[in-house]
Protein backbone atom coordinates (compact mmCIF):
# COMPACT_ATOMS: atom_id res chain seq x y z
CA UNK A 1 0.00 0.00 0.00
CA UNK A 2 3.22 2.38 0.47
CA UNK A 3 3.66 2.02 -3.09
CA UNK A 4 0.74 3.06 -4.66
CA UNK A 5 0.93 6.48 -2.36
CA UNK A 6 3.82 7.99 -4.01
CA UNK A 7 2.61 6.47 -7.50
CA UNK A 8 -0.49 8.37 -7.16
CA UNK A 9 0.61 11.64 -6.02
CA UNK A 10 3.54 11.36 -9.05
CA UNK A 11 0.46 11.54 -11.78
CA UNK A 12 -1.46 14.05 -9.69
CA UNK A 13 1.62 16.24 -9.86
CA UNK A 14 1.75 19.29 -12.54
CA UNK A 15 4.47 20.71 -11.60
CA UNK A 16 6.28 19.55 -14.87
CA UNK A 17 3.04 20.05 -17.28
CA UNK A 18 4.85 22.78 -18.68
CA UNK A 19 8.09 21.81 -19.56
CA UNK A 20 6.56 18.57 -21.03
CA UNK A 21 3.99 20.50 -23.16
CA UNK A 22 7.01 22.50 -24.47
CA UNK A 23 8.69 19.92 -25.20
CA UNK A 24 6.36 18.19 -27.60
CA UNK A 25 5.30 21.37 -29.19
CA UNK A 26 8.89 23.08 -29.74
CA UNK A 27 9.78 20.59 -32.60
CA UNK A 28 6.98 21.13 -34.51
CA UNK A 29 7.45 25.24 -34.32
CA UNK A 30 11.08 24.65 -35.05
CA UNK A 31 10.37 23.00 -38.13
CA UNK A 32 7.13 25.60 -39.24
CA UNK A 33 9.39 28.39 -38.45
CA UNK A 34 12.25 27.27 -40.72
CA UNK A 35 9.77 26.19 -43.41
CA UNK A 36 8.12 29.41 -43.90
CA UNK A 37 11.71 31.14 -43.71
CA UNK A 38 12.35 28.66 -46.85
CA UNK A 39 9.50 29.58 -48.39
CA UNK A 40 9.73 33.01 -47.96
CA UNK A 41 13.10 33.19 -49.61
CA UNK A 42 12.28 30.73 -52.57
CA UNK A 43 9.26 33.03 -53.50
CA UNK A 44 11.83 36.33 -53.44
CA UNK A 45 14.15 34.43 -55.57
CA UNK A 46 11.35 33.77 -57.61
CA UNK A 47 10.07 37.13 -57.62
CA UNK A 48 13.87 39.06 -58.33
CA UNK A 49 13.86 35.94 -61.43
CA UNK A 50 10.45 37.57 -62.61
CA UNK A 51 12.02 40.90 -62.52
CA UNK A 52 15.35 39.86 -64.05
CA UNK A 53 13.37 38.54 -67.00
CA UNK A 54 11.18 41.87 -67.23
CA UNK A 55 14.04 43.98 -66.90
CA UNK A 56 16.67 42.82 -69.28
CA UNK A 57 14.06 42.55 -71.81
CA UNK A 58 12.85 45.81 -71.54
CA UNK A 59 16.32 47.50 -71.65
CA UNK A 60 17.12 45.84 -74.75
CA UNK A 61 13.91 47.00 -76.32
CA UNK A 62 14.09 50.64 -75.38
CA UNK A 63 17.48 50.57 -78.10
CA UNK A 64 17.58 50.76 -81.67
CA UNK A 65 19.97 48.16 -81.86
CA UNK A 66 22.29 46.04 -79.21
CA UNK A 67 25.30 44.11 -79.46
CA UNK A 68 27.70 42.34 -77.67
CA UNK A 69 29.26 45.04 -74.98
CA UNK A 70 25.41 46.21 -74.68
CA UNK A 71 24.49 42.20 -74.14
CA UNK A 72 27.24 41.94 -71.37
CA UNK A 73 25.79 45.19 -69.57
CA UNK A 74 22.10 44.06 -69.71
CA UNK A 75 23.68 40.29 -68.21
CA UNK A 76 25.70 42.47 -65.28
CA UNK A 77 22.80 44.23 -64.73
CA UNK A 78 20.34 40.80 -64.16
CA UNK A 79 23.43 39.55 -61.87
CA UNK A 80 22.50 42.74 -59.82
CA UNK A 81 18.92 42.23 -59.74
CA UNK A 82 19.34 39.14 -58.28
CA UNK A 83 21.52 40.11 -55.23
CA UNK A 84 21.41 38.82 -51.92
CA UNK A 85 21.04 35.27 -54.00
CA UNK A 86 23.94 33.68 -55.54
CA UNK A 87 24.02 33.83 -59.28
CA UNK A 88 26.17 31.00 -59.87
CA UNK A 89 23.19 29.01 -61.09
CA UNK A 90 21.36 32.72 -63.14
CA UNK A 91 21.10 31.52 -66.49
CA UNK A 92 19.35 34.58 -68.91
CA UNK A 93 19.26 34.72 -72.74
CA UNK A 94 17.79 37.73 -75.12
CA UNK A 95 16.56 37.20 -78.50
CA UNK A 96 14.79 38.81 -81.31
CA UNK A 97 11.87 37.01 -82.68
CA UNK A 98 10.22 38.48 -86.29
CA UNK A 99 7.11 37.21 -87.58
CA UNK A 100 6.96 37.25 -91.77
CA UNK A 101 4.12 38.27 -93.60
CA UNK A 102 2.32 34.68 -93.12
CA UNK A 103 2.97 34.69 -89.25
CA UNK A 104 5.87 32.36 -89.26
CA UNK A 105 7.95 33.52 -85.87
CA UNK A 106 12.12 33.31 -86.76
CA UNK A 107 14.67 34.23 -84.29
CA UNK A 108 17.06 37.02 -85.93
CA UNK A 109 19.52 37.02 -83.14
CA UNK A 110 20.22 35.80 -79.48
CA UNK A 111 22.22 35.47 -76.71
CA UNK A 112 22.53 33.70 -73.74
CA UNK A 113 24.53 34.27 -70.72
CA UNK A 114 26.07 31.22 -69.16
CA UNK A 115 25.00 27.53 -71.06
CA UNK A 116 21.31 28.20 -71.28
CA UNK A 117 19.86 25.69 -72.87
CA UNK A 118 16.53 26.34 -73.50
CA UNK A 119 17.94 29.92 -75.57
CA UNK A 120 16.42 29.92 -79.02
CA UNK A 121 19.16 29.67 -81.68
CA UNK A 122 19.77 32.04 -84.53
CA UNK A 123 17.48 31.32 -87.48
CA UNK A 124 15.24 28.72 -85.22
CA UNK A 125 11.27 29.03 -86.35
CA UNK A 126 9.68 29.30 -83.35
CA UNK A 127 6.06 27.32 -82.62
CA UNK A 128 5.58 28.63 -78.92
CA UNK A 129 5.18 31.80 -78.93
CA UNK A 130 1.83 32.92 -77.63
CA UNK A 131 -0.88 33.88 -79.94
CA UNK A 132 -1.80 37.75 -80.32
CA UNK A 133 1.93 38.90 -78.76
CA UNK A 134 3.53 38.52 -81.89
CA UNK A 135 1.62 40.01 -85.26
CA UNK A 136 2.83 39.44 -88.42
CA UNK A 137 5.64 41.32 -89.81
CA UNK A 138 6.28 42.46 -86.35
CA UNK A 139 8.84 41.71 -83.89
CA UNK A 140 9.73 41.18 -79.76
CA UNK A 141 11.98 40.55 -78.12
CA UNK A 142 11.75 37.47 -76.11
CA UNK A 143 13.63 37.75 -72.87
CA UNK A 144 13.95 34.58 -70.83
CA UNK A 145 15.52 33.36 -67.35
CA UNK A 146 16.02 30.68 -65.26
CA UNK A 147 17.40 30.21 -62.19
CA UNK A 148 17.83 26.70 -59.62
CA UNK A 149 16.84 27.68 -55.78
CA UNK A 150 18.85 25.82 -53.56
CA UNK A 151 17.49 26.19 -50.05
CA UNK A 152 20.09 27.25 -47.39
CA UNK A 153 18.68 25.42 -44.51
CA UNK A 154 17.30 22.35 -46.24
CA UNK A 155 15.01 21.42 -43.62
CA UNK A 156 11.59 21.39 -45.49
CA UNK A 157 13.24 22.00 -48.92
CA UNK A 158 15.44 19.81 -49.54
CA UNK A 159 15.88 19.45 -53.34
CA UNK A 160 16.96 22.43 -55.65
CA UNK A 161 14.20 24.29 -57.43
CA UNK A 162 14.44 25.31 -60.90
CA UNK A 163 12.91 29.17 -61.70
CA UNK A 164 11.97 30.24 -65.53
CA UNK A 165 10.53 33.30 -66.51
CA UNK A 166 9.94 34.45 -70.27
CA UNK A 167 8.79 37.78 -71.28
CA UNK A 168 8.15 38.98 -74.63
CA UNK A 169 8.10 43.02 -75.14
CA UNK A 170 7.70 45.05 -78.30
CA UNK A 171 10.70 47.71 -79.23
CA UNK A 172 10.07 51.02 -78.68
CA UNK A 173 12.08 53.39 -80.94
CA UNK A 174 12.29 50.62 -84.20
CA UNK A 175 10.56 48.21 -85.80
CA UNK A 176 13.01 45.74 -84.80
CA UNK A 177 16.14 45.99 -82.60
CA UNK A 178 19.22 45.63 -85.03
CA UNK A 179 22.60 43.42 -84.20
CA UNK A 180 25.77 44.77 -84.35
CA UNK A 181 29.03 43.99 -83.65
CA UNK A 182 29.88 47.34 -82.69
CA UNK A 183 27.27 48.11 -80.15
Amino acid sequence: MSRRRPLSSFWRDRRGVSAVEFALIAPVMIVMYCGLAEVTQAMMAQRRLSNIASQIGDLVAQSNQTGPTKMADVFTIGGIIMAPFPTATLRMCVASVTSDATGRDTVAWSRASGTMTNCPAQGAVLTNVPVGVLPASRSVILARASYVYTSPIKLVMPASITFQRTFYLRPRKAETILWSTTS
